[in-house]
Protein backbone atom coordinates (compact mmCIF):
# COMPACT_ATOMS: atom_id res chain seq x y z
CA UNK A 1 0.00 0.00 0.00
CA UNK A 2 1.04 3.58 -0.64
CA UNK A 3 -0.23 6.53 1.33
CA UNK A 4 -0.31 9.99 -0.21
CA UNK A 5 -0.84 13.19 1.73
CA UNK A 6 -1.31 16.50 -0.04
CA UNK A 7 -0.70 19.89 1.52
CA UNK A 8 -0.33 23.51 0.51
CA UNK A 9 -3.80 24.34 -0.67
CA UNK A 10 -5.62 27.48 0.34
CA UNK A 11 -7.24 30.72 -0.76
CA UNK A 12 -5.35 33.01 -3.12
CA UNK A 13 -6.23 35.99 -5.26
CA UNK A 14 -6.18 35.81 -9.02
CA UNK A 15 -2.65 36.21 -10.31
CA UNK A 16 -1.18 34.71 -7.18
CA UNK A 17 0.79 31.53 -6.59
CA UNK A 18 0.61 28.40 -4.48
CA UNK A 19 2.83 25.37 -4.12
CA UNK A 20 1.26 22.02 -3.41
CA UNK A 21 3.18 19.14 -1.90
CA UNK A 22 2.43 15.43 -1.88
CA UNK A 23 4.29 13.12 0.47
CA UNK A 24 4.31 9.43 -0.37
CA UNK A 25 4.85 6.77 2.27
CA UNK A 26 4.51 3.04 2.59
CA UNK A 27 5.53 0.75 -0.26
CA UNK A 28 6.89 3.48 -2.51
CA UNK A 29 9.60 1.41 -4.18
CA UNK A 30 9.30 1.04 -7.96
CA UNK A 31 7.12 4.11 -8.24
CA UNK A 32 6.86 4.79 -11.98
CA UNK A 33 5.18 8.17 -11.96
CA UNK A 34 3.27 10.62 -9.85
CA UNK A 35 0.63 12.98 -11.02
CA UNK A 36 -1.71 15.77 -10.06
CA UNK A 37 -5.38 15.83 -10.97
CA UNK A 38 -8.09 18.29 -10.03
CA UNK A 39 -11.85 18.33 -9.65
CA UNK A 40 -13.89 21.50 -9.73
CA UNK A 41 -17.45 21.61 -8.36
CA UNK A 42 -19.84 19.91 -10.73
CA UNK A 43 -17.06 18.72 -13.02
CA UNK A 44 -15.20 15.48 -13.54
CA UNK A 45 -11.74 14.99 -12.20
CA UNK A 46 -9.13 15.90 -14.80
CA UNK A 47 -5.41 15.67 -15.44
CA UNK A 48 -3.14 18.53 -14.46
CA UNK A 49 0.46 17.32 -14.54
CA UNK A 50 2.61 14.23 -14.12
CA UNK A 51 6.24 13.30 -13.73
CA UNK A 52 8.11 10.07 -14.37
CA UNK A 53 10.00 9.20 -11.21
CA UNK A 54 13.22 7.86 -12.73
CA UNK A 55 13.69 10.23 -15.65
CA UNK A 56 11.98 13.37 -14.47
CA UNK A 57 10.04 13.68 -17.72
CA UNK A 58 7.06 15.97 -17.19
CA UNK A 59 3.63 16.22 -18.76
CA UNK A 60 1.02 18.96 -18.51
CA UNK A 61 -2.55 19.64 -19.44
CA UNK A 62 -2.80 22.39 -22.03
CA UNK A 63 -4.73 24.57 -19.59
CA UNK A 64 -1.78 24.81 -17.18
CA UNK A 65 1.24 24.78 -19.49
CA UNK A 66 3.52 27.71 -18.81
CA UNK A 67 1.86 28.40 -15.45
CA UNK A 68 2.29 25.19 -13.43
CA UNK A 69 5.46 23.25 -12.79
CA UNK A 70 5.65 19.73 -11.40
CA UNK A 71 8.84 18.62 -9.68
CA UNK A 72 10.02 15.93 -7.31
CA UNK A 73 12.42 15.23 -4.51
CA UNK A 74 13.36 11.55 -4.58
CA UNK A 75 15.04 11.74 -1.19
CA UNK A 76 11.84 12.96 0.41
CA UNK A 77 9.41 10.86 -1.67
CA UNK A 78 7.64 14.12 -2.40
CA UNK A 79 6.19 15.65 -5.52
CA UNK A 80 5.41 19.34 -5.85
CA UNK A 81 3.12 21.44 -7.99
CA UNK A 82 4.13 25.07 -8.29
CA UNK A 83 1.13 27.04 -9.52
CA UNK A 84 1.63 30.56 -10.81
CA UNK A 85 -0.69 33.08 -12.45
CA UNK A 86 -3.68 31.40 -10.87
CA UNK A 87 -7.15 32.29 -12.07
CA UNK A 88 -10.62 31.44 -10.75
CA UNK A 89 -10.90 28.56 -13.26
CA UNK A 90 -8.11 26.83 -11.32
CA UNK A 91 -10.37 26.53 -8.27
CA UNK A 92 -10.69 22.84 -7.47
CA UNK A 93 -9.72 20.06 -5.14
CA UNK A 94 -6.26 18.92 -6.19
CA UNK A 95 -5.38 15.26 -5.87
CA UNK A 96 -2.02 13.55 -5.94
CA UNK A 97 -1.76 10.06 -7.43
CA UNK A 98 0.89 7.48 -8.13
CA UNK A 99 1.35 4.49 -10.38
CA UNK A 100 3.84 1.62 -10.43
CA UNK A 101 3.15 0.61 -14.02
CA UNK A 102 4.89 1.88 -17.10
CA UNK A 103 2.72 4.06 -19.33
CA UNK A 104 3.15 5.81 -22.64
CA UNK A 105 3.26 9.58 -22.76
CA UNK A 106 -0.44 9.60 -23.56
CA UNK A 107 -1.15 7.24 -20.69
CA UNK A 108 0.41 9.57 -18.16
CA UNK A 109 -2.69 11.73 -18.20
CA UNK A 110 -5.22 8.94 -17.80
CA UNK A 111 -6.79 8.85 -14.37
CA UNK A 112 -7.52 5.12 -14.50
CA UNK A 113 -3.81 4.38 -14.87
CA UNK A 114 -3.04 5.57 -11.34
CA UNK A 115 -3.25 3.14 -8.44
CA UNK A 116 -3.13 5.23 -5.29
CA UNK A 117 -4.71 8.57 -4.48
CA UNK A 118 -4.49 11.16 -1.77
CA UNK A 119 -7.45 12.79 -0.06
CA UNK A 120 -7.03 16.06 -1.90
CA UNK A 121 -6.35 19.66 -0.99
CA UNK A 122 -8.64 22.58 -1.77
CA UNK A 123 -7.38 25.43 -3.91
CA UNK A 124 -9.62 28.46 -4.18
CA UNK A 125 -8.76 31.40 -6.42
CA UNK A 126 -10.75 34.58 -5.89
CA UNK A 127 -11.30 37.14 -8.62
Amino acid sequence: QVQLVESGGGLVQAGGSLRLSCLASGRTFRTYAMGWFRQAPGKERGFVAAIRWSTGNTFYADSVKGRFTISKDNTKNTVYLQMNSLNPEDTAVYYCATTKQSWTNQGMGVMANYDYWGQGTQVTVSS
